[in-house]
């Protein structure tokens, strides 16, 4: 049921490094993804598939959970054992603004299906994308919108209703449980009258 995959369907900051994820695995996200709606169907997305070795690699270029002060994410040795990199050629698309709707879809559906698959990931919008491109030699031309972090998690993340003084601030608890409040249905829903 999706509503049961969105539940699961968290931003891990913790990975299980003995589980390995296979390129194929990252290929079948990424088809999944291919098939996605886009804005005037231009598809613009362009996708790198980078496993374990690939991800130790770019993993310092990335920023994780920087609300969360005095903690660093994710702790030694637990970083996620794949990426998928969400490109496009700025070539054929120069202006990437109207792409990002895709973008979230995209990530969004990649995600669920790695939840499916008992993964779990995040979606990484802090990093740097000239130090990326450099590292795995991209051409001049492709631009990182988004980095899809990936791996089996090893760590609990717990939903919960946001205090009434309106804090939407995450937070880890003394067993280092990561807490996310969430709005309250009644309190985002716009009646008509």
């Amino acid at each position: 049921m999706i509503k049961e995959l969105v539940l699961k369907n968290r931003s891990y900051r913790s990975y299980e490094r003995s589980v390995k994820i296979k390129k194929d695995t990252l290929v079948e996200l990424i088809d999944i993804a291919r098939v996605t709606p886009s804005a005037m169907n231009l598809q613009p997305l362009l996708y790198v598939p980078l496993t374990e070795s690939y991800a130790d690699k770019i993993l310092p270029y990335t920023n994780w959970a920087k609300a969360l002060k005095n903690m660093t994410l994710p702790p030694d040795g637990k970083g996620p054992g794949a990426f998928i990199l969400l490109c496009i050629d700025k070539e054929r698309t120069p202006n990437p603004a109207p792409v990002m709707r895709d973008v979230g879809i995209v990530a969004q559906t990649m995600l669920l299906a790695a939840t499916e698959k008992e993964l779990g990931g995040l979606m990484i919008g802090s990093f740097d994308g000239e130090k990326i491109k450099e590292t795995l030699a991209l051409d001049d031309n492709i631009q990182v919108l988004l980095c899809v972090a990936l791996g089996k998690p090893d760590e609990k993340v717990v939903l919960e209703e946001m205090d009434k003084d309106g804090n939407i601030n995450y937070y880890r608890d003394e067993n280092n449980t990561h807490h996310v409040p969430k709005r309250r249905l009644e309190d985002i829903i716009i009646e008509v009258k």
